[in-house]
Order: structure tokens, then sequence, then C-alpha cells
């Protein structure tokens, strides 16, 4: 030990030190999301489904029909949400000008670990269950649009 340093005082120093490479030498990948509470932002993709999440909420596209979620997705200390949404069908052929078809009311109910989500739509006060689906963040979604 040097000369006048004290234990403690050589310990804190290590500490800075590995503190400040470890900051440095960690890929952005591996660091912790800034807010864990969260639904992370950005495109998951799976099959069937692509949902776009934001700070403010989220937009679903399905095969043949879209939604929106207009709250922020969080997550309660098990990784689920439950949140409300809209949904809209969509169909295949030609949309009449005057088709104007109000969304349903909807559920996106979850569960998040890591890069993985398993989301369940439902739709009405029925709770019709429209499909359970798996997401990975990051991935392109595979979906074929009814039109």
């Amino acid at each position: 030990m040097p000369k006048g340093m004290t234990c403690s005082t050589l310990i804190r120093r290590s500490l800075i030190v590995l503190w400040g490479l470890s900051a440095l030498l960690l890929p952005a990948g591996m660091r912790a999301a800034p807010d864990a509470s969260s639904v992370a932002t950005g495109a998951w993709g799976g099959q069937h489904i692509t949902l776009e999440v934001s700070e403010k909420g989220a937009e679903v596209e399905l095969d043949c029909a879209h939604g929106e979620v207009t709250q922020p997705i969080t997550l309660d200390g098990h990784g689920d949400f439950d949140v409300a949404g809209t949904f809209s069908p969509e169909h295949g052929g030609p949309v009449r000008r005057d088709e104007n078809t109000e969304p349903a009311s909807a559920r996106y109910l979850g569960h998040v670990e890591g890069d993985t989500m398993r989301l369940t739509v439902t739709v009405g006060k029925e709770k019709e269950k429209v499909g359970d689906f798996t997401l990975t963040r990051g991935a392109r979604p595979n979906i074929t649009k009814c039109r």
C-alpha cells in the first residue's frame, strides 16, 4: 500500500475506477433501461402483428385490423401490463367514401421479459379475444394486410 494511504481510501479509489471502466466498456444494449417500469419504446414485431411503442402509448397493426393505446404502457413488478385502447377491424376490397367505422374499445394485456412480449388483445365489454401474440423487440413483423 502506498505510504500515507489508508485501506479505505484505496478501496474507494478502486471502486471509482471500476465504476468508470464498466460505464465505458459495457455495450449500450447491456445497460439497464432508464425506466424499467415501462415497455421499451420502438418496434416490436411478431406473427401477424407489429406494435410501435412510444412514451405516450402505442400503435398496433394486425393483418386485418389496427388499434391504438393512448396512455403509457407501464409494467407492474412482475413485468405484466393491462391497458385500454381501441381496435378497428379492416376488410379487403374497396372502401366506400362514406364508410366510417367507429373503433371498438379494447384491452391490451401482456407480459414482458427482456426483449420478448406476450400480448393478448380483447375487444368490447364481452372481452372477445382477438388473439394471443408473441412479439420480439426490434424484430420484423410478418403481416399480410387484407387490402
